[in-house]
Protein backbone atom coordinates (compact mmCIF):
# COMPACT_ATOMS: atom_id res chain seq x y z
CA UNK A 1 0.00 0.00 0.00
CA UNK A 2 3.25 2.31 -0.06
CA UNK A 3 3.75 3.07 3.63
CA UNK A 4 6.46 4.71 4.37
CA UNK A 5 8.03 4.17 7.45
CA UNK A 6 11.28 4.92 9.00
CA UNK A 7 12.86 3.80 12.18
CA UNK A 8 15.14 5.31 14.79
CA UNK A 9 13.94 8.97 13.55
CA UNK A 10 16.12 11.32 14.76
CA UNK A 11 17.55 14.89 14.55
CA UNK A 12 20.65 13.80 13.40
CA UNK A 13 20.01 11.61 10.06
CA UNK A 14 16.00 12.22 8.33
CA UNK A 15 15.07 10.21 5.35
CA UNK A 16 14.42 12.53 1.90
CA UNK A 17 10.97 11.43 2.27
CA UNK A 18 8.71 12.17 5.12
CA UNK A 19 7.33 8.76 6.36
CA UNK A 20 4.25 8.47 7.42
CA UNK A 21 5.45 6.45 10.40
CA UNK A 22 8.39 7.04 13.11
CA UNK A 23 9.15 4.55 15.61
CA UNK A 24 12.31 5.58 17.96
CA UNK A 25 14.29 4.65 20.92
CA UNK A 26 15.72 6.24 23.14
CA UNK A 27 19.33 4.99 23.94
CA UNK A 28 20.99 7.07 22.37
CA UNK A 29 19.87 10.87 21.34
CA UNK A 30 20.55 9.66 17.32
CA UNK A 31 17.81 6.96 18.17
CA UNK A 32 15.07 9.63 18.37
CA UNK A 33 13.50 12.98 17.88
CA UNK A 34 12.06 15.49 20.02
CA UNK A 35 11.07 17.60 17.04
CA UNK A 36 10.04 15.21 14.58
CA UNK A 37 8.30 16.39 11.08
CA UNK A 38 4.99 17.57 11.35
CA UNK A 39 4.08 15.82 8.30
CA UNK A 40 4.61 12.59 10.41
CA UNK A 41 0.93 11.03 10.64
CA UNK A 42 2.23 8.42 13.88
CA UNK A 43 4.88 8.35 15.90
CA UNK A 44 5.75 5.74 17.91
CA UNK A 45 8.28 5.98 21.20
CA UNK A 46 9.68 2.76 22.05
CA UNK A 47 9.63 3.68 26.04
CA UNK A 48 7.20 5.34 28.26
CA UNK A 49 8.52 8.80 29.16
CA UNK A 50 6.39 8.59 32.35
CA UNK A 51 7.88 5.58 33.18
CA UNK A 52 6.81 1.75 33.03
CA UNK A 53 5.90 -0.35 30.11
CA UNK A 54 3.80 1.45 26.72
CA UNK A 55 2.44 -1.06 24.08
CA UNK A 56 1.37 -0.62 20.77
CA UNK A 57 -0.84 -2.30 18.36
CA UNK A 58 -1.46 -0.18 15.52
CA UNK A 59 -2.44 -0.55 11.95
CA UNK A 60 -1.63 2.26 9.57
CA UNK A 61 -3.30 1.39 6.03
CA UNK A 62 -2.09 -2.05 5.30
CA UNK A 63 0.86 -2.33 8.00
CA UNK A 64 0.47 -3.50 11.43
CA UNK A 65 3.06 -2.28 13.85
CA UNK A 66 3.56 -3.84 17.61
CA UNK A 67 6.70 -4.08 20.21
CA UNK A 68 8.12 -5.90 21.93
CA UNK A 69 10.02 -3.90 25.05
CA UNK A 70 13.00 -5.04 25.80
CA UNK A 71 15.61 -3.52 29.14
CA UNK A 72 18.65 -1.23 28.07
CA UNK A 73 21.66 -0.39 30.33
CA UNK A 74 22.29 2.76 32.05
CA UNK A 75 25.27 4.91 31.77
CA UNK A 76 26.21 3.95 35.48
CA UNK A 77 26.32 0.49 35.03
CA UNK A 78 22.42 -0.10 36.13
CA UNK A 79 19.16 -1.35 33.94
CA UNK A 80 16.76 0.65 32.72
CA UNK A 81 13.60 -1.31 32.45
CA UNK A 82 11.50 -1.33 29.24
CA UNK A 83 13.54 1.25 27.59
CA UNK A 84 13.83 -0.26 24.19
CA UNK A 85 10.95 -1.67 22.02
CA UNK A 86 11.80 -4.23 19.22
CA UNK A 87 9.31 -2.91 16.22
CA UNK A 88 7.47 -5.89 14.69
CA UNK A 89 6.10 -4.42 11.23
CA UNK A 90 3.95 -6.93 9.53
CA UNK A 91 2.48 -6.25 5.77
CA UNK A 92 1.90 -7.88 3.02
CA UNK A 93 2.60 -11.48 4.49
CA UNK A 94 5.70 -10.69 5.81
CA UNK A 95 6.89 -10.01 9.47
CA UNK A 96 9.80 -7.94 9.85
CA UNK A 97 11.54 -6.94 13.38
CA UNK A 98 13.93 -4.07 13.63
CA UNK A 99 15.51 -4.78 17.49
CA UNK A 100 16.45 -1.42 18.17
CA UNK A 101 18.93 -0.92 20.93
CA UNK A 102 18.55 -4.27 22.12
CA UNK A 103 21.42 -4.71 25.47
CA UNK A 104 20.31 -8.73 26.38
CA UNK A 105 19.50 -11.63 25.08
CA UNK A 106 15.80 -12.85 24.81
CA UNK A 107 13.04 -14.02 27.38
CA UNK A 108 11.19 -17.07 26.15
CA UNK A 109 8.21 -14.53 26.84
CA UNK A 110 9.89 -12.29 24.47
CA UNK A 111 9.99 -15.02 21.99
CA UNK A 112 6.34 -15.33 22.34
CA UNK A 113 5.54 -12.02 22.13
CA UNK A 114 7.76 -11.53 18.55
CA UNK A 115 5.95 -14.52 17.00
CA UNK A 116 6.88 -15.88 13.52
CA UNK A 117 9.33 -13.35 12.92
CA UNK A 118 10.75 -13.24 8.43
CA UNK A 119 13.18 -10.43 8.52
CA UNK A 120 15.54 -9.15 11.40
CA UNK A 121 17.58 -5.79 11.34
CA UNK A 122 20.19 -6.51 13.80
CA UNK A 123 22.37 -3.96 15.51
CA UNK A 124 25.90 -5.40 14.94
CA UNK A 125 28.27 -2.71 16.89
CA UNK A 126 28.84 -5.52 19.47
CA UNK A 127 29.55 -2.65 22.48
CA UNK A 128 26.91 0.02 22.87
CA UNK A 129 24.27 -3.08 22.08
CA UNK A 130 24.73 -6.30 22.68
CA UNK A 131 27.75 -8.37 22.35
CA UNK A 132 28.17 -9.92 19.08
CA UNK A 133 28.24 -13.83 20.90
CA UNK A 134 25.26 -12.71 22.21
CA UNK A 135 23.56 -11.17 19.36
CA UNK A 136 23.79 -14.31 17.49
CA UNK A 137 22.19 -16.22 20.00
CA UNK A 138 19.10 -13.76 19.47
CA UNK A 139 19.03 -14.58 16.17
CA UNK A 140 19.25 -17.97 16.47
CA UNK A 141 16.60 -17.93 19.09
CA UNK A 142 14.25 -15.96 16.70
CA UNK A 143 15.09 -17.89 13.19
CA UNK A 144 14.52 -15.34 10.48
CA UNK A 145 14.92 -16.29 6.90
CA UNK A 146 16.91 -12.78 6.69
CA UNK A 147 19.28 -11.11 8.61
CA UNK A 148 20.20 -7.58 7.52
CA UNK A 149 23.05 -6.33 9.60
CA UNK A 150 22.81 -2.05 11.26
CA UNK A 151 24.39 -0.17 13.71
CA UNK A 152 27.59 -0.90 12.11
CA UNK A 153 30.13 1.59 13.14
CA UNK A 154 33.06 0.48 11.00
CA UNK A 155 34.55 -2.13 8.82
CA UNK A 156 35.85 -4.04 11.78
CA UNK A 157 33.05 -4.10 13.98
CA UNK A 158 31.34 -5.37 10.80
CA UNK A 159 33.46 -7.95 10.25
CA UNK A 160 33.80 -8.89 13.64
CA UNK A 161 29.86 -10.26 13.15
CA UNK A 162 30.30 -11.72 10.01
CA UNK A 163 33.01 -13.65 10.94
CA UNK A 164 31.11 -15.29 13.78
CA UNK A 165 27.67 -15.58 11.16
CA UNK A 166 29.70 -17.67 9.11
CA UNK A 167 29.91 -20.33 10.86
CA UNK A 168 26.12 -20.81 11.01
CA UNK A 169 24.77 -18.49 7.84
CA UNK A 170 26.13 -17.82 4.09
CA UNK A 171 26.30 -13.77 4.15
CA UNK A 172 25.30 -11.85 0.85
CA UNK A 173 26.69 -8.15 0.26
CA UNK A 174 23.83 -5.94 -1.73
CA UNK A 175 25.54 -4.01 -4.67
CA UNK A 176 22.41 -1.92 -3.57
CA UNK A 177 20.78 -0.38 0.04
CA UNK A 178 17.21 -0.80 -1.95
CA UNK A 179 15.94 -4.51 -1.56
CA UNK A 180 12.16 -5.43 -2.58
CA UNK A 181 11.02 -8.67 -0.16
CA UNK A 182 8.36 -10.52 -0.25
CA UNK A 183 7.42 -14.03 1.25
CA UNK A 184 7.82 -15.58 -2.08
CA UNK A 185 11.42 -13.93 -2.49
CA UNK A 186 12.49 -14.70 0.89
CA UNK A 187 15.45 -17.71 0.88
CA UNK A 188 14.54 -20.64 1.09
CA UNK A 189 16.91 -21.20 4.20
CA UNK A 190 18.06 -18.37 6.14
CA UNK A 191 21.14 -15.99 5.40
CA UNK A 192 23.06 -13.05 5.95
CA UNK A 193 22.31 -9.61 3.70
CA UNK A 194 24.54 -6.89 4.27
CA UNK A 195 23.65 -3.71 2.60
CA UNK A 196 25.84 -1.33 1.00
CA UNK A 197 26.49 2.49 3.53
CA UNK A 198 26.63 2.62 7.66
Amino acid sequence: GGVKIATDYNDYVRPDVVPDVATMNKAHPSHYSNHPDPGIKLILRGWNPAGGPISYDETFGDARIRNVQTNIRTWDGGTEYNGNSIFVFESAGLCIAHLGHLHHELTPEHLAKLGRIDVVLAPVDGSYTLDTRGMMNVLKSIGPRLIIPMHIFSDETLERFLSLARETYPVEFSPTAHIVLSRGTLPASPKVLVLPGR
